[in-house]
């Protein structure tokens, strides 16, 4: 499927969930729309793979047969099917019951079924604890299915859900060749909804644009970035996921087989689960992904706690778009969190830093870590001063990019990427200014593909560009007080044209003459006139 197809399949459920949305905000559609395309794409994926295990075993229906032919296979073979699950489990890592696949709901639908509600309970509830090896608890628990905005009664709730899926299926029909292609309708519907959602959107949604930028940054070598990509990443990790987007880009970047294992942590619950679904999506196994639901600054996830230094847990790259300035709670015992207390605490009403020397004390020796955050980490003063101190004296921060205002669904403010490493060969920072170079949009600014690889260029081969980019030494970075605002090192301010005096003067006189000329004729019809003359 070609991009311009994969945009109309996305367009297309969008005028979907715009007919069906009713009485549902745009948040609680996101989430029936995005669990149904995930329940269409898990379907597909495993269809395929039993026709190729059960080869011409496979029932042949009829035209008119709606039914979907491994619920066939299943009556007419008893007793070879936990064999064939087994086979399955090991080739696409999962089960589906042939009732609960996508064609046997939206033939239930199609028919206005009484028992689709029930079934896709049923359905839901095996995929998250049964379907693979690993268990998804709570993957559908945003979607109410006994939700009274479906309907007061079951009848009306089912027939809601009837009127749904029938749409959902009908517009993906014409659809149905390529099952890689929804997962970037997936990407496109979360972006149209986070256009929606305004303010909420930052939430879970990183700008396609900058996504490349930093999924770029953190796979090129880390020491040699002028030598291009890394060839393999063991691991990646993004400690404010989101739906899991920044990763997949990273995963892009390297191939399938390129990483190791995918890390991610989100507090939020609704996000958290599209996360998860965006892996599988994707096309990710669930053995390659770790996504963790739970509290970043307070790090409470188990498996980043381990005390042993031997064994603490470190990522090659490390790639985040936390919440800007949030408000944090600061307790005595953080200041001796192994995370902060060589750095400081960040200050109780921005917690820009902590996340910061979170993903930084993760990182591996060789990794990289790009992470956006708002310009006022840069310059402003007290503990996050003496953090940024701190980190530019131990030689940690690469690399400063000023990025356009506007570019995010939840923010006008401009932001700013910090690239950081523990281990660091040019003894300068990179100081690059995009802020100007940008698409004006109707509501988002917009970076084209040439302002992200000029970024990109920049930053691999350390380039010096006038008014754009400049490499900062420490000495002089100590003399501004280690103050980062960029505006302090690049002059963005355009040279005024150099006046050339003598033609200025020819003109000026030439000008003259034509004015003395012009009066002398208009006197002459004020004197017919009997009218003053000009002086």
């Amino acid at each position: 499927m070609n991009a311009q197809d994969q945009k109309q399949l996305g367009k297309t459920l969008w005028n979907i969930a715009d007919q069906l949305r009713g009485a549902m905000n745009a948040d609680d559609f996101r989430d029936y729309m995005l669990s149904f395309l995930f329940l269409r794409y898990l379907s597909d994926n495993y269809e395929t793979a039993a026709k190729k295990e059960l080869g011409k075993d496979y029932p042949t229906l009829a035209a008119d047969d709606r039914r979907v032919p491994l619920s066939l296979w299943y009556a007419n073979n008893p007793d070879d099917v936990t064999e064939f699950e087994k086979q399955m489990r090991r080739k696409v890592h999962y089960v589906i019951q042939p009732a609960h696949l996508w064609n046997s709901i939206a033939n239930l639908a199609r028919t206005q079924n009484g028992e689709l509600l029930n079934t896709l309970q049923a359905g839901f509830k095996y995929i998250e604890n049964e379907s693979f090896e690993s268990t998804f608890n709570g993957l559908f628990s945003e979607i109410n299915l006994g939700s009274d905005k479906l309907g007061r009664k079951y009848e009306d709730r089912n027939a809601t859900l009837c009127r749904i899926i029938a749409e959902i299926a009908k517009g993906l029909a014409e659809f149905s060749s390529d099952i890689d292609a929804l997962g970037d309708a997936y990407e496109y519907l979360i972006g149209q909804f986070a256009a929606g959602s305004g303010k909420k959107a930052g939430e879970f949604y990183t700008p396609q644009q900058i996504s490349d930028i930093l999924s770029t940054i953190v796979t090129l070598d880390s020491q040699e970035p002028a030598t291009g990509k890394k060839e393999r990443l063991a691991s990646v990790l993004d400690f404010a996921c989101g739906s899991g987007s920044l990763l997949l880009n990273v995963r892009k970047r390297m191939g399938p087989h390129g990483i190791g294992k995918i890390y991610g942590q989100e507090k939020n619950i609704t996000t958290y689960n599209l996360a998860r679904m965006n892996m599988l999506l994707h096309g990710v196994k669930d053995t390659e992904f770790e996504i963790y639901h739970g509290d970043t600054l307070t790090n409470d996830w188990d498996m980043l706690r381990e005390l042993n230094p031997a064994k603490k847990p470190a990522f090659d790259a490390v790639v985040a778009n936390p919440p800007f300035s949030y408000r944090w709670d600061l307790t005595d015992a953080m200041g001796e969190d192994v995370r902060f207390k060589n750095h400081g605490l960040a200050p109780k009403s921005a917690a820009d830093f902590a996340f910061l020397l979170h993903g930084f004390h993760f990182l591996k020796d060789e990794g990289v870590m790009a992470i956006i955050l708002p310009h006022g980490v840069l310059f402003r003063g007290g503990a996050e001063e003496r953090i940024r101190t701190k980190l530019l004296k131990d030689g940690h921060i690469d690399t400063v990019i000023g990025l356009p205002a506007n570019l995010f669904y939840s923010t006008g403010i401009p932001v700013c990427i910090l690239v950081l490493k523990k281990c660091k060969k040019p003894d300068d920072v990179l100081f690059i200014n995009a802020a100007e170079h940008f698409v004006k949009g109707k509501r988002q600014n917009q970076l084209t593909d040439a302002h992200i690889a000029k970024i990109i260029d920049t930053y691999q081969f350390r380039k010096e560009e006038d008014r754009y980019s400049k490499r900062i030494s420490m000495e002089r970075i100590a003399e501004e007080g280690y103050n980062l605002n960029i505006s302090r090192y690049i002059s963005t301010t355009i040279s005024e044209t150099e006046i050339d005096l003598g033609a200025t003067h020819s003109e000026l006189v030439k000008i003259e003459g034509e004015i003395r000329k012009a009066t002398a004729k208009h006197n002459e019809f004020l004197k017919e006139l009997g009218l003053p003359l000009l002086p």
